[in-house]
């Protein structure tokens, strides 16, 4: 969890909102992403930390299929990341703060709990919760 902060911090200077996304095979214990959000660098607004980590992992294993990784994100996944996480068969998902208006884990859309759900993640949450909240209420507090 603790390079999936410094990965937010890096983000946040770049102006991006500080996210990080870290994405371990826990075969061989490599890093096989590491990413953070770059939705105003590359004007996409699906360029979550997640979502790239996904599509960074997967080229790194050659599948679209990540059975054998973990996640570790510094924010309760989003509706989209939660689904991308499902489709790619993650193993387990960590996150550090929790978003009630934002997330779709445990709070608003819920994915891994609907019956449209293809893999639902082992889910640990509120790992490092105040450092990752603190991160992101500072970033907001300054863009004020």
């Amino acid at each position: 969890m603790e390079m999936a902060i410094g990965t937010a911090e890096i983000a946040a200077r770049r102006g991006e909102v500080p996210v990080g996304a870290i994405i371990v095979d826990t075969a061989s214990g490599r890093v096989v992403a590491n990413c953070g959000n770059q939705m105003v660098g590359r004007n996409d607004p699906t360029a979550h930390a997640e979502m790239l980590a996904i599509r960074a992992a997967g080229n790194m294993i050659g599948s679209q299929r990540l059975v054998d990784c973990d996640i570790y994100v510094t924010l309760e996944p989003c509706p989209m990341c939660a689904a991308a996480i499902s489709l790619a068969r993650i193993r387990r998902l960590y996150f550090g703060a929790y978003d009630a208006k934002g997330g779709g884990v445990e709070y608003g859309a819920r994915i891994f709990d609907q019956t449209s759900c293809h893999h639902r993640p082992e889910i640990y949450g509120g790992l490092q919760e105040r450092k990752s909240a603190v991160l992101l209420k500072n970033f907001f507090e300054n863009r004020r």
